[in-house]
């Protein structure tokens, strides 16, 4: 008995020791198939260091790639900014309220200049949007009309919107010098003359004059004023420099038509570049100063026809507050 539990012994004896020299053994040849990957693995990031050395990856903002010129391609103008101003470009006119006859209480027709030069309405003749500009370039593509301010029987005040002016008219009337161009024929005679409109300089325009009316609604009891035309005046040039010729309108637009051209023009302003104003804005709202130049009356005079000097802007001012007070007296009890 004591032989078999010896011979036991034994034999796992000869088992342990076999089973530990089996795992050296495991291990030496878990460490060279793991040196052996490794090359393996390492030779790809070689390969990949390579290519980047040869072609770099690209830079981030780098659009270098991107900029091909191509002659047969039309030009796109790149945007200047970083947003496009699509509010006013969309914009679109708000209308007024109808106004029936029967419900006119009251209506009063004046004339108003506005003065350029003062400060409050220097925005209209910014070099970065005049309204001169925007009447003008709407005249010549045609989608505004400008009418003839010369006095006819039928219109002693020449501003009833009764005769358009036709192609570059509305341009010649602006031109602050005219000269006359002789044509010659081939030995240097004089053939013929004509008289060709000098350039027009839009600074040369430094006042506006406004017809409006104002009107009681006694429908929704609102007293306000409505413009019905605008023109740009301009001091005409005589040989005699002693004579001294007023400012004239050089034509007049008809206001409810160019609304929904003034809309779509942003005003130009001192303090912000994003008004959102338009020029329709500034009309509608009152955001200018002037001063009357005429009121409706019986003999259709102008202040200028009985007054003179600083009594014209006194009288200016009492026409105005006539048109206060009347609404002031309208509600009094």
């Amino acid at each position: 008995m004591k032989k078999k539990m010896l011979v036991v012994v034994l034999c796992c004896l000869v088992c342990f020791s076999a089973f530990a020299q089996k795992r050296p053994a495991k291990k030496r040849t878990r460490k060279p198939a793991a040196a052996a990957a490794a090359p393996q693995q390492q030779a790809p990031q070689q390969s990949s260091q390579q290519d980047n050395v040869a072609n770099p990856p690209p830079v981030v903002g780098d659009t270098s790639k991107h900029k091909t010129f191509d002659a047969n391609k039309p030009f796109e103008r790149p945007l200047d900014g970083y947003y496009k101003k699509n509010n006013i470009l969309n914009a679109k006119v708000t209308p007024l309220p109808n106004l029936r006859e029967n419900d006119v209480a009251f209506a009063k027709r004046v004339w108003r200049e506005i003065d350029l030069r003062e400060k409050m309405n220097q925005y209209l003749a910014s070099p970065k949007r005049r309204l001169i500009d925007v009447l003008m370039d709407a005249i010549a593509a045609g989608e505004l009309t400008a009418y003839d301010p010369t006095p006819t029987k039928d219109d002693p005040g020449g501003d009833s919107f009764a005769v358009p002016l036709k192609g570059g008219q509305a341009q010649g009337r602006m031109a602050s010098d005219s000269s006359v161009v002789n044509k010659l024929d081939k030995d240097g005679n004089v053939v013929s003359s004509s008289m060709v409109a000098g350039e027009f300089n839009p600074d040369s325009v430094v006042k506006f004059r406004i017809k409006e009316d104002w009107v009681f609604d006694r429908q929704r009891s609102v007293f306000e004023p409505r413009i019905i035309g605008i023109a740009p005046l301009i001091k005409p040039k005589v040989a005699n420099a002693n004579i001294d010729i007023d400012y004239q309108p050089a034509f007049w637009v008809y206001f409810p038509e160019a609304r929904a051209i003034l809309a779509t023009k942003e005003v130009a302003s001192r303090n912000s570049d994003a008004t959102g104003l338009s020029f329709d804005d500034v009309f509608m709202k009152r955001i200018f100063t002037s001063y009357i130049v005429k009121e409706s009356n019986d003999k259709d005079e102008r202040i200028k026809d009985y007054a003179q000097g600083i009594d014209k802007l006194y009288e200016s001012e009492r026409i105005k507050k006539s048109l206060m007070d009347w609404e002031l007296n309208l509600w009094s009890y």
